[in-house]
C-alpha cells in the first residue's frame, strides 16, 4: 500500500468510476485499474465490487477511503515540513576542514555568514590521508579536502567545488644560501634535510618527486603534518619543507621559493554529497567558500621573490 493507491481509492470513491478518476489524475484507466488491484493484494477483504458497468467501493473500501484522507494529510504535512527544511537560510550546515584548509578558510566563513538570515555552521578539522576525504562526505555536509595535480580524481560518489590550485613552495630559513635564488629546481634541494608529512598524505607524493626527478633519495629528518609547527621546525634551521603558498600561515622567518621541474602544486575542494545541494543553506556555504577562495588567493604574492619572507 502506498500513498498513490490510496489516492486512486479516495477518488474512485468521490468520482464513481475508473474513466473519471484516470481524467482527473491525468492518466489512462489502465493505470488506474494497475494501482487499484496493487492496492487489493494488500487487503485481506475486496475493497470494490461492480454495480452494473459500474466499479464502486465496498463497505471496507469506503472505510480505507476514509482513512486515505488522513494518510493524505500526513503526507502533506510531511513534504511541508521538507520543503520548509530544504528552503531554510538559516539551517544547520557542517563543515570539515583539513588543518591548513581550517585556518585559511573559517574564519573568514565564519565573519562572511555571521548574522541572522545566514546558515549555522558547526566546524570541524578532519586531517587524514587523501582517500578518505570522500568517505567524510556521509557525516558531515561539506568537507574541504585537498590532492596533489597528478593524484586520482575524486570518486563520482561526491560532487566537488573547486576552490584553489595551490602552488606549493619550499620553505626555507630567510638566512638560507637558497633564499636568494629566485626558483629553485630538484637538485637545489636534494642535498638538504627535509621535513615532510607522514606517509598517505598528499604531499608525500610530490617529494617523491623531487627525489625521482634529482635521482637520489632525499634526508627525511622530520614528519609533521601540522604546517604552523612544520614552519617552526623551519624557521629553527630543521631543515626544508613544502608549504602551500596561499593557506599555510605566514612565518616572520621563513621564506618561500617556487619549485620547478615537478608537479608542486595542489587542489583545495569542497566535497559535499549531490543531494546536500538541494538545501539552501549548504548552497550558501559552498558560494562563501568560493568567495573566501578568491579573497584567499588574491590576499597574498603570487610567486615570492629573493628578499621577501611570506607575502601577507
Amino acid at each position: 500500500m502506498d500513498e498513490r493507491q490510496l489516492r486512486v481509492l479516495r477518488e474512485l470513491g468521490e468520482l464513481g468510476s475508473v474513466t473519471a478518476v484516470a481524467e482527473a489524475l491525468l492518466v489512462t484507466p489502465s493505470a488506474i485499474s494497475q494501482q487499484l488491484r496493487l492496492l487489493q493484494r494488500s487487503m485481506p477483504v475486496p475493497l470494490t465490487e461492480r454495480d452494473g458497468r459500474r466499479l464502486v467501493l465496498t463497505p471496507a473500501g469506503q472505510a480505507l477511503a476514509g482513512a486515505a484522507i488522513d494518510v493524505e494529510t500526513a503526507f502533506a504535512r510531511a513534504r511541508h515540513a521538507v520543503d520548509a527544511f530544504v528552503d531554510e537560510p538559516e539551517g544547520t550546515v557542517s563543515v570539515a576542514a583539513f588543518h591548513s584548509a581550517a585556518a585559511a578558510f573559517l574564519p573568514l566563513l565564519l565573519r562572511g555568514l555571521a548574522g541572522p538570515g545566514h546558515p549555522q555552521l558547526t566546524l570541524a578539522d578532519e586531517d587524514v590521508a587523501q582517500e578518505d576525504f570522500p568517505r567524510l562526505a556521509r557525516e558531515y555536509d561539506v568537507v574541504l579536502a585537498h590532492r596533489l595535480d597528478h593524484a586520482p580524481p575524486w570518486p563520482d560518489t561526491v560532487a566537488v567545488t573547486p576552490l584553489l590550485h595551490e602552488p606549493l613552495d619550499v620553505a626555507m630559513p630567510e638566512d638560507h644560501p637558497l633564499a636568494s635564488k629566485r626558483r629553485l629546481t630538484p637538485h637545489d634541494v636534494a642535498d638538504q634535510p627535509w621535513i615532510t608529512v607522514h606517509d598517505g598524505f598528499p604531499l608525500m607524493a610530490t617529494i617523491e618527486a623531487v627525489a625521482a626527478a634529482a635521482n637520489r633519495r632525499l634526508d627525511i629528518r622530520h614528519r609533521i603534518n601540522e604546517f604552523t609547527v612544520v614552519a617552526e621546525v623551519v624557521a629553527a634551521g630543521g631543515g626544508l619543507a613544502l608549504l602551500p603558498r596561499w593557506t599555510a600561515r605566514p612565518h616572520p622567518a621563513v621564506v618561500l621559493r617556487p619549485l620547478g621541474g615537478v608537479h608542486a602544486r595542489r587542489h583545495v575542494d569542497a566535497l559535499h554529497r549531490p543531494e546536500r545541494t538541494a538545501r539552501r543553506a549548504v548552497r550558501t556555504v559552498l558560494a562563501q567558500l568560493k568567495r573566501d577562495a578568491a579573497t584567499i588567493r588574491s590576499g597574498r604574492s603570487d610567486v615570492p621573490g629573493p628578499g621577501r619572507g611570506r607575502e601577507r
